[in-house]
């Protein structure tokens, strides 16, 4: 009784009227947060409908091929340029231009070819030589389809560019011609030359064709890595999932194993603390000590102000004297909590070692992370498609590439079958409807980017709602463990199928409700990251200031959403409430045992981190050593590669995900069985009539114990 009327005095609420037949996650329950419900499928559908529309609107294609001065794929089977899958550029020096960096697109004739060219020649070269068939052949096959023997002059073939000016020795990379650089002693050539001919007879430089070069790598430069990128993938990916299924391993048996170790970890680490706070006491008494009588020594830090060379510091008395005040003070601190607290912290390593015996009957939930995996991969997969069909979406827009700045026509859209019929050609002699970009003036191609934007917010809503279904149907599983009288006799058959029915039938909108709140706050972060990546090189010291309290604000704000949906999830799991009344529940409970609370979760944070720390630099390791080949036993299976740390931060960001997941696992049970262990204190007596349902560990700790049952 004593528990209860002081519970009754709370500031936090008082504790609520339970039903005394209460035995676990209430089975009889109810359709919670329906209207959230109905919205949460009114978006999904809408979300699929803007996916079809993407699809139907967008073609990938035109991210996969090149694309030349005509709209077409270069490569793209049952085209004509299937046999041409390399774009050529007819006028590379041309690259060199600013317009290249602004629309992408360098202002020359780009044409599908099926090789590059291996030799130097040009125009008026082959004009020189159109008696020599050979040399005729070659270069015709780097003009325009249908150019055959030339109708026009020099100066009009050249001006329309219906064949290339020059052509240079190239190499194809990222699917393109690109001058056959090389360096020989220090001096940059193309071919094995340092000079060459330009198309209209003069003598020019290999870094003309670097600069020009440079134009064009200034935009693929991060496809090129990305190549690598992927070549790597493609001859490391089996030792990656060999890695990945050692870092599996590693991860259960840590948890398997905190049923033993959780207190020997968490005692040992702050004994170590202490020795080391320690230490540093005795060394700071040393130094200090040993300063007495040097010259200099006694002055005091504010005699000699302020120093670049912070090892002046070290050389006075004061400053050891002030370093042994603060780790004194730590070390008295340190030592009060463990005088104070000691009680509590045995609760949290005896709630630890219980969510692993938990985990033990229940050993299916450790797989249930796969099933938010995929709902999760899910969400990426179909968000990543609908953002490249809608990026990828309309019909080709070409515009006019002047050779002059003086065009007036110059950047305006046209249609390359009437183009030649207009005066453009006249005005601006050289002048071309070129491809620039895909585009349109559809409603659905107007609002493009507000699409995008949606489509990002419905991604986070839909993942964060995954999660919100995974913590939910964890915390029915491990409720129904708690509020098991014999254990595990009265565990009730698949509570994680069970646990998982019911969020789904009765819980949608609720969780769904949960997901958009946090959903909300990220989408808002992600606006405030961008404008922030925009004011970098703003002047303006308060929108600076403003947009910096604003992040740190909304990053607060998430992770304590964070916080109080997972909790909430636990009360709807048990109780089958609607979300707003789980989250006032959970929140009162937690703040009538706010440093149990405290206490808890930072030894639960400790564990863990040890553990994520322990799987990734384990595996970390194996696989630094394996893929630079310093194991000498497996020298001759580690694959070739570009880049090493490619699939090794691959094995240390998937080792760290998979010690994540289960250790999520772990966390959303001890949690779970903390507010059980909170409602148990609150709403039992340990009399035969409402017996405590908590192992004899806990009854131990807190002195308290349960009554036989009469006979």
């Amino acid at each position: 009784m004593g528990q209860r009327s002081a519970a009754s005095t709370s500031p936090f609420g008082d504790p609520r009227k339970f039903d005394p037949k209460f035995k676990g996650p209430i089975g009889k329950r109810h359709c919670t947060d329906i209207l959230c419900c109905i919205i949460f499928v009114v978006v999904i559908l809408g979300y699929i409908a803007l996916g079809v529309v993407a699809w139907i609107h967008g073609d990938p294609r035109k991210i996969i091929y090149p694309t030349d001065s005509y709209g077409q794929f270069c490569g793209q089977k049952g085209t004509p340029n299937e046999n041409k899958t390399i774009l050529m550029y007819f006028n590379i020096l041309r690259c060199a231009s600013p317009v290249v960096l602004i629309n992408l697109q360098c202002p020359t004739t780009q044409l599908c070819v099926s090789k590059c060219p291996d030799r130097f020649a040009t125009y008026l070269d082959m004009q020189a030589n159109r008696f020599n068939n050979s040399y005729l052949e070659y270069y015709k096959q780097f003009c325009k389809p249908g150019f055959d023997k030339p109708q026009k002059s020099i100066a009009e073939v050249l001006r329309d560019e219906d064949c290339p000016s020059m052509i240079i020795p190239s190499r194809p990379f990222l699917q393109r011609c690109f001058p056959d650089f090389s360096t020989r002693n220090g001096v940059l050539t193309v071919a094995n030359k340092t000079e060459f001919k330009d198309g209209i007879g003069q003598m020019r430089s290999a870094t003309d064709l670097r600069a020009a070069a440079n134009g064009i790598n200034n935009v693929l430069d991060a496809r090129s890595v990305g190549m690598k990128i992927f070549e790597d993938y493609a001859s490391s990916w089996y030792w990656i999932l060999i890695a990945l299924f050692i870092a599996m391993v590693v991860s259960l048996l840590f948890l398997i194993l905190l049923r033993f170790t959780a207190g020997v970890f968490f005692w040992i680490f702050i004994i170590g603390v202490i020795g080391v706070v320690g230490y540093g006491i005795w060394h700071c008494f040393w130094e200090y000590d040993s300063l007495k009588g040097v010259p200099g020594a006694d002055l005091t830090i504010y005699d000699i102000g302020l120093q670049t060379d912070f090892r002046v510091y070290l050389q006075l008395r004061q400053t050891w004297l002030a370093f042994m005040i603060i780790l004194c003070i730590v070390e008295v601190v340190i030592i009060l909590m463990l005088i104070f607290l000691r009680n509590r912290i045995r609760i949290a390593i005896a709630l630890l070692q219980e969510g692993s015996r938990a985990i033990g009957y229940i050993m299916s939930s450790l797989f249930y992370p796969i099933i938010t995996f995929i709902l999760i991969a899910i969400c990426i997969s179909y968000w990543a498609v609908t953002a490249v069909f809608m990026a990828t979406s309309g019909e080709p827009v070409y515009k006019v590439m002047a050779n002059t700045t003086l065009c007036k026509y110059a950047d305006i859209t046209c249609i390359p079958e009437t183009f030649n019929t207009t005066n453009v050609t006249k005005l601006c002699p050289g002048a071309q409807c070129t491809f620039a970009f895909y585009g349109g003036e559809s409603f659905y191609h107007q609002y493009i980017l507000v699409f995008q934007l949606c489509n990002v917010f419905i991604f986070l809503w839909l993942v964060n709602f995954s999660i919100a279904l995974g913590q939910c149907t964890l915390a029915g599983a491990f409720a129904s463990y708690y509020w098991a009288f014999k254990k595990p006799a009265d565990i009730p058959a698949c509570p994680l199928f069970s646990s998982f029915g019911r969020a789904i039938r009765y819980h949608t909108g609720s969780l769904a409700l949960g997901s958009l709140i946090l959903a909300l706050v990220q989408f808002i972060r992600i606006i405030l990251e961008y404008l922030d990546h925009k004011l970098k090189a703003s002047q303006n010291s308060f929108a600076k200031f403003l947009l910096c309290c604003l992040k740190c604000c909304f990053w607060c704000l998430e992770k304590f959403i964070k916080f109080m949906n997972r909790n909430t999830y636990i009360m709807i799991a048990i109780y089958g409430k609607n979300f707003c009344t789980s989250a006032k529940d959970a929140f009162f409970l937690l703040m009538r045992n706010v440093i149990r609370v405290a206490v808890l979760d930072k030894v639960t944070d400790f564990l863990l981190f040890l553990g994520k720390v322990f799987v990734t630099g384990s595996v970390g390791v194996l696989a630094f050593f394996f893929f630079t080949r310093k194991i000498p036993v497996l020298t001759d299976e580690a694959p070739a590669l570009n880049y090493y740390w490619v699939p090794l931060l691959t094995v240390i960001l998937g080792s760290y995900l998979i010690a994540h997941g289960f250790f999520s696992v772990y966390a959303m049970c001890v949690d779970t069985l903390f507010l059980c262990f909170l409602e148990d204190l609150e709403r039992n007596d340990g009399s035969a009539e409402k017996p405590f349902y908590m192992n004899k560990t806990l009854l131990k700790i807190l002195n308290k114990q349960n009554k036989p049952r009469t006979q």
